[in-house]
């Protein structure tokens, strides 16, 4: 007698991942591919109406849900920065196999991910990064190799976002396991943030409580791009990309894609 498998924990019906094709006619004839990234403990809801915005404009467009998010805390604890990445990549490949160009772009964590990526893929035509986290400050992250044997989870970070009545639907908890797996690779993309050559957009929130000011130095003086664009981001928080200052990142994006890919 045969069993099925246990079922995973159900997706949050704002978790599923967005995809839409290409439309050539809307941009110059040219099959134009952008995938974007959604955070650590977050979901492809955060980056949604980008994506949309994006996709109405003729880009081929994927969003896709890291392994372990949108589900439960408990199940992403399972999860590490290898499968996360896995899954970018592998979105990346079939993406970049069905267009003729590609910007990547992401959100936190995402924005670390796809740093990972213009590394490994220097054909990236452009990257664009929202509040990028490659480092930290927090002294308490010291305390993760052995914490994440004793706690499972600490208090969430998501809903970081000054626009009033905007909810992210993110983790109520932070889980540690992952949270250490997350940590223990941003060395790696630090040290080899000179391979990037491509054109740079980065957007920055004037105040973010999960993000603090070190990444920034070291990803603008890391990479090798001589195209660097900074966008300060004066009314939002954390996760920029459904507060007040959504749109300047929706057009503003829209206008680098069309630009590095012409």
């Amino acid at each position: 007698m045969t069993t099925s498998p246990t079922p995973g924990p159900a997706v949050l019906p704002t978790a599923h991942p967005l995809s839409a094709p290409a439309r050539p006619e809307l941009t110059g004839g040219k099959r134009i591919g952008v995938l974007l990234s959604h955070g650590f403990t977050g979901s492809p809801g955060s980056m949604r109406a980008w994506g949309e915005f994006l996709a109405e404009r003729g880009y081929a467009v994927e969003v896709p849900r890291l392994p372990g998010h949108g589900t439960s805390w408990r199940e992403m604890n399972t999860t590490t920065w290898a499968d996360w990445y896995g899954e970018i990549a592998r979105v990346y490949a079939e993406l970049a196999s069905q267009t003729d160009v590609v910007v990547a772009g992401g959100l936190s964590m995402g924005g670390a991910l796809v740093l990972r990526l213009a590394e490994d893929h220097p054909e990236i035509a452009g990257v664009v990064v929202v509040n990028p986290a490659v480092a930290t400050k927090r002294l308490d992250t010291k305390l993760l190799p052995v914490l994440k044997y004793v706690v499972a989870a600490l208090p969430g970070i998501g809903s970081d976002i000054k626009k009033p009545g905007v909810v992210e639907d993110a983790y109520s908890h932070t889980p540690l396991k992952a949270a250490h797996s997350m940590m223990r690779a941003w060395p790696g993309v630090v040290a080899d943030l000179s391979r990037i050559t491509a054109p740079l957009l980065y957007f920055r929130s004037a105040v973010d409580h999960v993000v603090d000011e070190l990444s920034e130095p070291l990803i603008l003086e890391g990479v090798s791009s001589t195209d660097v664009t900074m966008v300060r981001l004066p009314e939002s928080y954390h996760v920029a990309t459904v507060d007040n200052d959504a749109p300047t990142i929706f057009e503003q994006s829209a206008e680098f894609v069309a630009r590095v890919t012409r």
